[in-house]
């Protein structure tokens, strides 16, 4: 019997733990990785098994991955390159076999333009109008079913109006106004578009309170609270005029905001029979001031007024309201405006003191008493000058005269809030 040597068995176990056999092995597994990490790359890459299969369905909801094109159409009216198109009523956005996601017009100067995708996503149209002679970009995004989108890039140029209008705002930018200062518009033509040109001018306040607009005529718009301005209150008119047809063929030109504060607030109440006005600020009597109003047969008009303008020294004639010549009066002092048709409360030298708080003798405006020149600062007319702002009311009561009317000057007061708001 051969007995295989101890020797060799030994060096049978050294060939098995030798190093090409265990280098053998390590080569073996980092073959087997390689080859798993080959297969899952591909799995990943080409959307195999389950997780690629929700992977593509995820694309389908989103359009990732899906190469086909969109079959959302999207429409821009006016076409590009257009020109001369209409500030209204032209510029709509469209999308068919799909919806809106997307759309942004801007004009030249990158003024956005505010508008409003419908409910079902098939169309946008703006919420309010264009700017004459201006170039508008378009650029608007769809997507259907599939999730994919489709864009469009569009610009045209508006019309270049021949004929237009502005409007002359009161109070002026900065102003300090009284409580009874209602933001005035006067159009330098006449309106037949009016509710066009009412939506393009806005007036807040803060703090916040309803304001309404009232036309008088066709070419004047007032704007007014219900009740006279808080005291402290901060009021803003935005104008946006451009591009509006305020009547065939004649557009707006203006694009402007005007801020005033209202002062404290003072109302005074003139007493035509017992000839005397109360001063009251804030509610509170600050003065009590003998006057003459208007005589028997020139009666003062009753009602709200509000205190239009302020000239320390000016000419009153009376052939300018009607009166002739009866009076002409070069230097009246301390005189301020409360209607258009001349009705003023103002100092008075020439009557004699005796007569303010005893006897009605002037043409229908009030009388304070006061010197010549309105140099003397301690007078009733002086006074109520140097503590009166545009924008202060006075009111009469008592006279033997009818009420003002409300477009007679800005004395909208003396109409009710509903009358005011009616259309």
């Amino acid at each position: 019997m051969n007995v295989q040597p101890i020797s060799g068995a030994g060096r049978t176990r050294e060939g098995t733990r030798s190093g090409r056999t265990r280098r053998g092995t390590r080569g073996g597994k980092g073959l087997l990785a390689l080859a798993l990490g080959t297969a899952l790359l591909v799995s990943a890459c080409g959307g195999g098994g389950d997780s690629g299969g929700d992977a593509k369905s995820g694309g389908e909801g989103d359009g990732a991955g899906d190469k086909k094109a969109s079959q959302a159409a999207v429409t821009i009216a006016p076409e590009n390159g257009a020109d001369d198109v209409a500030t209204t009523g032209e510029l709509k956005v469209m999308a068919e076999k799909g919806k809106l996601t997307s759309v942004k017009v801007a004009d030249s100067n990158g003024n956005k333009v505010d508008g409003n995708i419908s409910a079902d996503g098939a169309s946008w149209k703006p919420t309010g109008h264009l700017g004459a002679a201006n170039k508008y970009t378009v650029n608007a995004v769809a997507k259907d079913s599939r999730g994919r989108a489709s864009a469009k890039h569009s610009t045209f140029d508006t019309l270049v109006p021949k004929n237009t209008f502005i409007g002359t705002f009161t109070p002026e930018n900065g102003a300090k106004v009284g409580v009874g200062m209602p933001v005035s518009v006067k159009f330098s033509r006449g309106i037949t578009n009016p509710e066009d040109v009412r939506k393009a001018l806005k007036v807040t306040a803060s703090p916040s309170v309803p304001i309404e607009g009232h036309w008088f005529g066709n070419d004047r718009l007032d704007f007014r609270p219900e009740k006279y301005w808080a005291a402290g209150t901060k009021v803003t008119l935005r104008m946006n005029l451009d591009g509006v047809e305020g009547r065939t063929g004649v557009y707006g030109e203006q694009v402007k905001e005007v801020k005033f504060t209202v002062g404290r607030g003072q109302v005074s109440v003139v007493d035509a029979k017992s000839k005397k006005m109360t001063v009251k600020r804030d509610g509170k009597t600050v003065k009590t001031i003998p006057v003459t109003a208007g005589a028997p047969g020139t009666t003062t008009y009753n009602g709200k007024m509000v205190v239009s303008e302020k000239h320390e020294v000016t000419r009153m004639d009376g052939a300018t309201v009607g009166f002739g010549g009866e009076y002409d009066i070069k230097d009246v002092p301390h005189a301020m405006r409360l209607s258009q048709s001349g009705t003023f409360i103002h100092g008075n030298y020439w009557s004699g003191k005796a007569t303010f708080g005893s006897r009605n003798a002037s043409h229908g405006c009030i009388g304070l008493f006061d010197a010549r020149g309105g140099g003397d600062t301690s007078t009733p007319g002086a006074w109520f000058f140097n503590n009166s702002l545009v924008g202060d009311v006075v009111e009469v009561r008592n006279s033997d005269d009818e009420t003002i009317a409300p477009e007679n000057g800005f004395n909208g007061w003396n109409m009710s809030w509903a009358d005011w708001t009616a259309k």
